[in-house]
């Protein structure tokens, strides 16, 4: 028989998903410099840029937070996209990442959940996320959460601006 201690243990602890506040930009930062040592890149990434980015004059990105009981335990940026040709909006979900010890336990998927709603209310018609090739097993969380693969054609170029 188990006792509520026993029960307690089993179930995933609380989490709640909300936008990112000021407060936040440490912990934030910190996890994207995990997502990219992850994928092998640098991070130049600062709280300030983030506070820049996020909260300054202009906007630039969303981000969402995973909120467990000892701090975040995930996070979502989400980028504006726009198809002309069409007139429609759309957002890109430019990262999703989970820390260690959190994942399997549906901190993604209320993520992405709470990225489609944001999208949705922005007006968006249409929510992007892209993977690194050969990472199957985000391909597989991205296709059970309903997303259809596109493939990716063209070039794509870039000029440094400063």
């Amino acid at each position: 028989m188990l006792d509520d201690s026993d029960i307690s243990l089993s179930r995933p602890p609380v989490v709640t998903i909300r936008a990112a506040k000021p407060r936040d930009l440490p912990e934030l930062n910190d996890m994207i410099r995990l997502l990219a040592a992850h994928h092998g890149d640098g991070a130049a990434i600062t709280p300030e840029r983030l506070e820049r980015d996020l909260f300054g004059p202009l906007p630039w990105i969303t981000a969402l937070v995973a909120e467990g009981a000892d701090g975040l335990l995930g996070y979502a940026i989400l980028v504006p996209l726009y198809r002309a040709e069409e007139g429609q909006r759309g957002m890109d979900l430019h990262h999703l990442f989970v820390r260690d010890g959190h994942r399997g336990h549906g901190v993604g998927q209320h993520l992405v959940d709470r990225a489609r709603d944001t999208a949705r209310k922005a007006g968006c018609g249409y929510l992007s996320v892209s993977a690194a090739t050969g990472n199957f097993q985000a391909y597989r969380f991205y296709e059970h959460m309903d997303f259809i693969p596109r493939p990716v054609t063209g070039m794509r170029y870039l000029q440094a601006l400063a």
